[in-house]
């Protein structure tokens, strides 16, 4: 662990970025360029003494999670967050195959979509990163771990996650996610990952292993959907669904449906936030 780089290089790449990139109101005080390390704490999830002592050179090695959470709160380019890791005496992550975080560019689009709900998923349903709107209308699904983190893992398995969407809907949810894993099946064809992902859900669920079997092939595209919130009830949305290049990673955008009473529920999400309604 290089102390002295490692601290250097946070501190430089916190001063580097605005608070606007960060999602940040910026202020009518603010006496420096950058961010605090107070907001880089609650960007990252952890405390701001922890931050201080990191870019003073006086903590302890930092986890792979630690490393990940100020990689994506910094806004850090893929070199950048390797860069990190190196420092920090771990091994970066594999730029290969399903990423563990959001990259840069996408996690910038999220913030900037404000009261839009959206979210950042890998090409395996894995949600890598929402935003506050998103969380409010799906739950939080970036804190998901093992198993659990990819969206066709839990509608497969656990029956509660089908109750997000109207039983009208169910197979058409069913067949859609099955037929999109079958895409990136056979484009990352021999990855471990995909195919570990896929002999457990077969194991798991024969509702999944029989449609697997059917071998039809989709990649998610726009689709309209109903969102069923526990506190304003049916929500309809339409999806966008924007890639990048290699397909690994997709940003989903959820918009009010013309002509429907989403907005009015949408704007009554955003204002309430994680209060109880009466």
């Amino acid at each position: 662990m290089q102390r002295a780089d490692l601290a250097d290089f946070l501190r430089r790449r916190r001063l580097a970025i605005s608070p606007g990139d960060a999602g940040l109101a910026e202020g009518p005080r603010r006496r420096t360029a950058g961010l605090r390390r107070e907001e880089v704490a609650m960007l990252a999830g952890m405390s701001t003494d922890y931050v201080v002592r990191l870019e003073q050179g006086r903590s302890a090695q930092p986890s792979a999670q630690m490393l990940t959470a100020l990689a994506r709160a910094l806004r850090l380019s893929d070199d950048e967050r390797d860069h990190l890791f190196h420092l920090a005496g771990h091994r970066p992550p594999p730029s290969g195959g399903a990423e563990a975080h959001a990259r840069a560019g996408l996690l910038r689009m999220l913030d900037l979509l404000g009261d839009t709900a959206a979210m950042v998923v890998s090409d395996l349903g894995e949600t890598l990163a929402q935003n506050r709107m998103s969380t409010l209308l799906m739950g939080d699904q970036a804190a998901l771990r093992g198993d659990r983190r990819y969206r066709i893992w839990r509608w497969f398995t656990e029956p509660a996650a089908r109750f997000v969407h109207p039983a009208a809907e169910e197979d058409h949810h069913s067949r859609s996610m099955v037929a999109d894993l079958r895409a990136t099946a056979a484009r990352r064809a021999g990855d471990a990952d995909v195919e570990g992902l896929v002999r457990r859900l077969r194991a798991a669920s024969p509702e999944f292993a029989e449609l697997w079997d059917e071998h039809e092939v989709a990649v998610r595209r726009a689709d309209r959907k109903v969102i069923v919130h526990r506190q304003v009830g049916p929500v309809q949305v339409d999806c966008e669904t924007l890639m990048t290049p290699d397909q690994g990673q997709f940003l989903l955008v959820y918009t009010p449906t013309p002509g429907t009473d989403a907005a009015e529920k949408l704007a009554l999400l955003a204002v309430v936030g994680l209060q109880q309604f009466a």
